[in-house]
C-alpha cells in the first residue's frame, strides 16, 4: 500500500497517539486498569490491532519512496505495493517483511540480510527499482547514523534516523528530511534535549562500533 504524503503526517500523529497508549497498556498494571474500567481487553486488542492497516510506505510527489526498510526481490513496481492484501500482521518472510526489513549495501545485487529477515541490496539493485518507477530518491530508516542521515548508491538512497542518542547511550544525532514545494530537501539535525537530572549527552561512538574497530584492527574482523 503507498499513500500520500499529506496523509503521512496525519499518520505520523496517530502513531504518536498510538505508541504512546500501547506503551502504557503494556505493563500488568495497565491491563488491570483497562479490565477494570471496560471489563475486558478488548480496547487494548483494538489499538495493537491498528497497527495492521497502517501504509507500509508512502510516496513524496511522485519522486520520494519512503519506507522504514528496504526493497525486496519479489517488488519490481510499486504497483505491486498497492496490491498487497494490507490488513494482517506482517509475515516474518516475503515481500511485506522485505519493505521493514531489507538494508542497503556497498556490495552489487541481493545478499542475504545478517537480521535473519530481509535481504541486502546493492546499487544496481535500487537504480533499476528507481528508473523503472520514475522514482528520484529511496528514503529509508532502520539504520542507526551517527550524523541522523546517511547517502548511500550514489545519493540514491539515503538513510534517515530519527532517534537522539539512541537507547540514550549512542550519542548520535538524529534527522528529518524536509521536501519544499519545489521538491528541494534539506535536512534537518537535532540533538535530544537534556533529561531532567542528567548531564547533558556528548557524541561518542557507540560501543558496539567501537568494538568491531577494535577487531578490525586487530585482525579477529572482516
Amino acid at each position: 500500500m503507498c499513500i500520500a504524503f499529506d496523509i503521512l503526517c496525519l499518520l505520523i500523529q496517530s502513531i504518536s497517539l498510538l505508541y504512546l497508549f500501547v506503551h502504557l497498556t503494556c505493563t500488568s498494571l495497565h491491563i488491570t486498569s483497562l479490565l477494570i474500567r471496560y471489563g475486558n481487553a478488548d480496547v487494548w486488542k483494538i489499538f495493537t490491532d491498528l497497527f495492521d492497516y497502517f501504509p507500509l510506505t508512502a510516496l513524496v510527489e511522485s519522486e520520494i519512496f519512503c519506507l522504514h526498510g528496504g526493497l525486496s526481490p519479489s517488488i519490481e513496481t510499486l504497483d505491486n505495493i498497492r496490491n498487497f492484501d494490507r490488513v494482517q500482521e506482517v509475515p516474518h518472510e516475503g515481500a511485506m517483511c522485505d519493505l521493514l526489513w531489507s538494508d542497503p549495501d556497498d556490495r552489487c545485487g541481493w545478499g542475504i540480510s545478517p537480521r535473519g529477515a530481509g535481504y541486502t541490496f546493492g546499487q544496481d539493485i535500487s537504480e533499476q527499482f528507481n528508473h523503472a518507477n520514475s522514482l528520484k530518491l529511496i528514503a529509508r530508516a532502520h539504520q542507526l547514523v551517527m550524523d541522523g542521515f546517511n547517502w548511500a548508491h550514489e545519493q540514491k538512497v539515503v538513510t534517515i534516523f530519527s532517534a537522539p542518542n539512541y537507547c540514550y547511550r549512542c550519542g548520535n544525532m538524529a534527522s528529518i528530511l524536509e521536501v519544499d514545494d519545489c521538491k528541494g530537501h534539506t535536512f534537518i539535525q537535532f540533538e535530544p534535549a537534556p533529561r531532567r537530572g542528567e548531564p547533558d549527552v556528548t557524541r561518542r561512538t557507540p560501543d558496539y562500533f567501537l568494538w568491531l574497530w577494535i577487531l578490525a584492527a586487530l585482525g579477529l574482523s572482516d
